[in-house]
């Protein structure tokens, strides 16, 4: 299988990134074909590793790219010995061709076998974080689905790094419900397994058949805020007398105008609650305090007012008090929003992506995966900043070779 051969070649190619394009099916017919897709796809990492953001801009920055990368990424040479780049038009028939899922699973799979994403043991001396994956949806505004409305893509993202390890097309006239089984199952197949792993998700997604699937199937774990969307799940969780449960955790945090202070109550789960795994149910609340300067009625002048709320979310985990403790299951739901603040966000602001044109067939899936694959590979190589180091790429080739794990030659350079 296409997603098990890239799983293979992830593991072994220590983050060689054309090891993994080359388990990639190649869509073109075999005559006439004069650079690998790996090659093709390893200089499209590169553009957008080099900040290049739209198709046009891409495919630019591969017609003009330094020797040193274009003989590294695999490019033949012509009668001079110089390294030619692939023509603009070869770049974009290949992204109009390529199978978007195929090269999703195989991305995914390359960072995920990075990231160590695997089955885990079971807490048994004391409670203690797991490896949580985050599932949330995300819309490609810039682009236009089957159906003529703005598609969505779901996926699967590592907390702490926020690396998407799995991502698929949410169906046209659909929602993100019916997508989220096969990418968990895809992702576990792709990784071997994902038993005692925690997956964190919305609302949403709150359903008895994902808890199901979860629990039972993979053999991991869930943790999930419980709204109104399951309103008799939300009655009974909601009914029990969380005024006489002592807070167990609670954290302060402090900065631009802003104050929050955040408490934890955790109970186990009541019987007959009628949720596949529910080891125990929490109430997390919020109570905020901003400055906020207004203007003063009948001057020009400002006066600082403070703006107070408090928000109640209710939560449900399959983990038991064994396996986490308050502070782990506060973690656990705050590193679930990473997946909006380290990847859609980046995607949107630094990439532009609800600005691309790209809209139609397979090509602005391709362009989503490579942005994740460029998101990804700059975190695990301990960058922080995405913006920031990108702006270091466009001027450092070397530290663009080493984020796509190849080695510069000295007898590669002009």
């Amino acid at each position: 299988m296409l997603i098990e051969r890239a799983a293979v070649l992830a593991r072994v190619s220590g983050g060689n990134v054309v090891e993994c394009f080359a388990a990639i099916d190649d869509p073109r017919r075999p005559r006439g074909i004069r650079h690998p897709l790996a090659t093709i796809l390893g200089l499209c990492t590169a553009a957008v590793l080099a900040g290049q953001v739209s198709l046009v801009e891409i495919t630019d920055w591969v017609a003009t790219a330094a020797q040193e990368v274009l003989t590294a990424l695999g490019c033949r040479r012509d009668a001079a010995g110089r390294a030619r780049a692939p023509h603009p038009d070869t770049v974009e028939r290949v992204f109009a061709l390529l199978g978007a899922q195929h090269l999703a699973d195989g991305v995914g799979a390359h960072l995920a076998a990075r990231a160590g994403v695997g089955c885990v043991g079971t807490p048994i001396d004391a409670p203690r974080m797991l490896p949580a994956v985050a599932v949330d949806g995300k819309a490609v505004r810039g682009a236009i689905g089957a159906d003529g409305q703005v598609p969505y893509l779901l996926a699967a993202a590592t907390h702490g790094e926020s690396v998407v390890i799995a991502e698929r097309l949410v169906g046209a006239k659909s929602n993100e419900v019916p997508e989220f089984a096969p990418l968990l199952r895809g992702l576990a197949a792709r990784v071997g397994g994902v038993g005692g792993c925690v997956f964190t998700m919305d609302a949403g997604h709150t359903v008895r058949a994902h808890a199901r699937l979860i629990t039972e199937e993979l053999l991991a774990h869930y943790v999930m805020t419980v709204k109104e969307n399951t309103s008799a799940l939300f009655a009974r969780i909601d009914a029990l007398d969380w005024a006489g449960v002592p807070i167990t955790h609670q954290t302060e945090e402090r900065g631009h105008g802003r104050h929050e202070r955040r408490t934890l109550r955790v109970l186990e789960a009541p019987a007959g609650l009628g949720f596949p795994g529910a080891a125990q149910v929490f109430l997390i609340e919020r109570y905020t305090t901003r400055t906020v300067r207004k203007p003063t009625k009948g001057s020009r002048g400002y006066k600082k007012v403070q703006i107070r709320t408090a928000v109640a979310v209710l939560g449900i985990t399959s983990l038991s008090a064994r396996e986490a403790a308050p502070e782990h299951l506060a973690g656990y739901v705050r590193g679930h929003w990473s997946i909006e603040n380290k990847i859609h966000w980046v995607r949107d602001v630094t990439f532009r992506e609800d600005a691309s044109q790209v809209r139609t067939a397979s090509r602005f899936r391709v362009m989503a995966t490579l942005r994740n694959l460029v998101i990804g590979l700059i975190r695990q190589a301990g960058h922080t900043k995405i913006a920031a180091t990108i702006r270091k790429i466009r001027n450092d080739p070397h530290l663009l070779l080493t984020l796509l794990g190849l080695r510069q030659h000295p007898q590669d350079n002009p």
